[in-house]
């Protein structure tokens, strides 16, 4: 979202200072932004009527290093005015029917590395004492994050009695649901762009209440981060008609791993008590997976 920001701010500063062929460029990629992503910079010269130089010197005059930067700020412009279909084809209408598979799990695999690098491992740690000391955990997840969120809260109830997946419709009735979050509570909320506005609301509410607040979320500039006490950064990818996810979803399984490893003891007892008790045997085959920390065998349920 930065680099949205940053390319039309730039123009619009530097329009006054711009030659008259840098204008005609300056005018016609703030009209056909969508277009001009897809020109090299000899046919954007072609198509304003500007020599190839007048593109490069354009693009150095704005502060990149070269036209390459340029266009990948002018993607990035793209993606974020753009619906879905349109920014699917931004980023794979160059690509090969053959070749879109490779294309896209490269891209995940890319985005894992990059949150790899980037995530905040303290932060991390927090994050695993803060939901292991809480007395209640509250889960909220919007839209496409909604996957997320259950998938967080499934095998958090494996571990924990006192968790609640926040599901709506509504701003009010997540408050209802959130009426006894106190201080010794914390939230996770789970929103990466378009953010969730109610998701903002849940976590305003659990700051005012004094209440620890998680956010995993793409970016420390994200609005998620308004209330939050402990971000978890992960690199996300809404250039797509679906939103790629994989990189948060990794982030989730390291904190169920780390949070199963520093509650091992609690979690040993309670798996024999579900076997005492006669619990459903998938049940207690994922629970003894996560403790013993052994691939667990697929099986249909019954």
């Amino acid at each position: 979202m930065g680099n949205t920001r940053d390319l039309s701010n730039r123009i619009n500063e530097s329009y006054s200072r711009l030659s008259k062929g840098q204008k005609l460029l300056a005018t016609y990629i703030t009209d056909n932004y969508d277009k001009a992503v897809f020109l090299t910079a000899a046919r954007l010269g072609e198509v304003v009527g500007v020599s190839e130089s007048t593109v490069v010197r354009f693009a150095t005059h704005l502060g990149y290093k070269g036209y390459p930067e340029f266009q990948n700020a002018l993607e990035e412009l793209v993606r974020n005015k753009l619906n879905s279909i349109q920014r699917m084809e931004v980023t794979y209408g160059r690509i090969s029917q053959s070749k879109i598979l490779e294309s896209v799990l490269h891209s995940d695999a890319d985005k894992i590395n990059t949150t790899l690098e980037k995530i905040d491992q303290e932060a991390f740690e927090i994050a695993v004492n803060t939901i292991l000391n809480a007395k209640h955990i509250y889960i909220i997840g919007i839209r496409s994050c909604a996957p997320l969120a259950s998938f967080m809260a499934f095998y958090f109830n494996l571990m924990f009695d006192n968790v609640h997946l926040l599901q709506t419709s509504s701003s009010s009735e997540i408050f209802e649901q959130m009426v006894r979050i106190g201080k010794d509570d914390v939230i996770i909320g789970i929103s990466f762009p378009r953010y969730s506005m109610r998701t903002l609301k849940a976590m305003e509410l659990a700051n005012n209440r004094n209440a620890k607040v998680i956010t995993l979320t793409d970016s420390v500039h994200s609005p998620m981060n308004l209330y939050s006490s402990c971000n978890l950064i992960a690199d996300s990818d809404m250039a797509s008609i679906v939103d790629s996810l994989v990189a948060p979803l990794s982030v989730i399984n390291a904190l169920i791993v780390a949070l199963c490893m520093k509650n091992r003891k609690k979690l040993q007892k309670r798996w024999r008590c579900w076997k005492i008790s006669g619990m459903n045997i998938r049940y207690m085959r994922v629970m003894r997976s996560i403790i013993l920390m052994t691939p667990l065998k697929c099986d249909m349920e019954k």
